[in-house]
Formats: C-alpha cells, sequence, structure tokens
C-alpha cells in the first residue's frame, strides 16, 4: 500500500510542479528544463506527508498538493546543492546524473535558487478557506526557517566541518543534531504544516515526524553500507570513504536497525489522536525502514 499511495500522490505534486515550473524560451527554456530535470522523480515521500496531513487537519485537496510541491521543490533545491562540488559532490542522484553534471555547475546553483523561491511561490498561491488567519503565514516563515542556518543549512554546515575538522567528542550527539537539522527539519515540516494552515494541534505531528526523521536517516545510513548504487540511485560507501560518523558506525548495522524499527512503532504511537484516519500515515512510517532506495 505505502509504495501506490506514493506513486498516486507523487503523481498528483509532479502535476504541480510542472505547472508551477514557468515556461521560457532560448537561455531561459534550458533554465527551465534543468528545474524539471531536478523535481523529476524521487520516492515523494515529504510530498506524501504533506497532502496525507493536509486531509487530516480539514484542508482542501487543492492545498495539500500545493504544499506538496512546495516542500518537494525545496527538497529539489536541498539535493541539487548538496551534490555540488563543493559540498557532497556527488556524481549521480536519481538513478541519473546529478544536475551539475548534466547541466553544468552554475546551472546547478541557478537551478537550486530557482526551485527555493519556487517553494515559497507555491505556499503563496495557496487559497482556502479552511487555512485561518495567519496560518499562511506562519507556513511561510517555517518553511524558511526549515531552510536557514538552525535547519538545513546548517546541518550541511555541520556534516561539511565534521569531515574536515577533528571527531566530535561525542559523535552520536553529534550526528542526531546534523540529522535533526539536514534530514528531520523538512520531514518535521511537511508533517505538520498543515496544522499550522488550520490551526490545529501540531504536537501529534510533530512527534510522529520527529520520530521517522531519524528512522529515515538511519535507513539512508544502512542503505550506504548494504545497498547497491544500482538499487538506491545513487553512490554507495561514501560515509565509510569520508571518515564520516553515521548510526551504522557507531551501533552496528542491527542495532541500528532495532533503533529504526523502535522509532517507527515511537512514530505510529504519536499519531493515537487521530483513529483510523491516520492508517496511511502509519503505513509510511513503516515503509521508511524497509525501502530499498
Amino acid at each position: 500500500m505505502p509504495e501506490a499511495t506514493l506513486a498516486a500522490h507523487g503523481a498528483r505534486v509532479q502535476a504541480r510542479l510542472t505547472a508551477l515550473i514557468p515556461g521560457a524560451e532560448g537561455e531561459l527554456g534550458r533554465l527551465a528544463e534543468a528545474m524539471a530535470y531536478a523535481v523529476d522523480g524521487g520516492k515523494r515521500v515529504r510530498g506524501a506527508l504533506a497532502i496525507e496531513t493536509a486531509a487530516l487537519c480539514g484542508l482542501s485537496q487543492e492545498t495539500g498538493e500545493m504544499v506538496a510541491a512546495a516542500v518537494e521543490a525545496f527538497h529539489a533545491y536541498s539535493l541539487v546543492h548538496d551534490d555540488l562540488p563543493a559540498m557532497d559532490d556527488d556524481d549521480l542522484r536519481r538513478g541519473r546524473p546529478t544536475v551539475h553534471k548534466a547541466y553544468g555547475e552554475d546551472m546547478g546553483i541557478l537551478v537550486g535558487d530557482a526551485l527555493q523561491a519556487l517553494s515559497f511561490e507555491a505556499l503563496a498561491r495557496i487559497d482556502d478557506p479552511a487555512v485561518v488567519p495567519g496560518g499562511l503565514a506562519r507556513a511561510v516563515a517555517g518553511l524558511a526557517g526549515v531552510g536557514g542556518v538552525n535547519g538545513m543549512v546548517g546541518g550541511q554546515w555541520l556534516d561539511l566541518a565534521a569531515e574536515r575538522g577533528p571527531r566530535p567528542a561525542d559523535p552520536m550527539a553529534h550526528i542526531t543534531q546534523i540529522q535533526r537539522l539536514k534530514t528531520g527539519a523538512l520531514i518535521r515540516y511537511s508533517a505538520s504544516v498543515a496544522a499550522m494552515l488550520s490551526g490545529r494541534d501540531a504536537a501529534p505531528l510533530t512527534g510522529y515526524a520527529d520520530a521517522i526523521g531519524l528512522a529515515f536517516q538511519i535507513r539512508d545510513d544502512l542503505l550506504d553500507v548494504e545497498g547497491s548504487p544500482e538499487e538506491v540511485g545513487k553512490a554507495t560507501g561514501k560515509d565509510a570513504g569520508r571518515g564520516k560518523a553515521t548510526f551504522v558506525e557507531l551501533l552496528g548495522p542491527e542495532a541500528a536497525r532495532a533503533k529504526a524499527e523502535a522509532l517507527v512503532e515511537e512514530a505510529v504511537e504519536a499519531l493515537a489522536p487521530f483513529g483510523e484516519e491516520a492508517d496511511v500515515l502509519r503505513a509510511l512510517a513503516r515503509f521508511i525502514v524497509t525501502r530499498r532506495n
């Protein structure tokens, strides 16, 4: 069921993103083409979280899809920039050449910039009577925070600094902080932005998201050790090659797997206030620790 749900939500999000990317000709057309290339594919877990939680919070399907488009554009921007030579220096993403490999490093920088701007444009287009006064402003501010020094940019810097400097005194605390900022912040936002818009209590959704965000990173660490580039869609074994501390290195594969599974149960329990209406979110949590890419 999770795979079918992700595929269905992903198709709707892709349609929204395609409609949002402006048409252009000549050199600007090439920029638009590269933007479309960057947002094509992926699991769409963040988009699915946005759509499912929007429904739980009484928002329209259109609002859920626009929020999903915003978070997926933001996620794509972060991947394009993370893949650049000065950052993680990756050649492969989603089973294809990374944007800077396909279009050039200068285009990669600009595509990331354009997709970040597009995410805020998507939010600004939301027009839903179920959105409470001040809800859209909170959603916009929340996404800006996700991208800042206390979010993804901060997490990326801590990750780079750890590679270049001495090993942290407490590696587990350090990688947990990196995960919370670099990966977890956008997952938390994707699951809780509907509560910001609707004025609902966000606590159950943030509890759920914080648990699956950490489980997601642990699964990524396991795939980096156990997966193949063909299966995962990107280079594997890079963390060990760079001497980076990971959950798998610190805990061992089996203990890391057990921790991820425990986090999923924690996430499932956090959704108790929603009853059966949150069953898709529960299934998505379980999918996160079994996925192969």
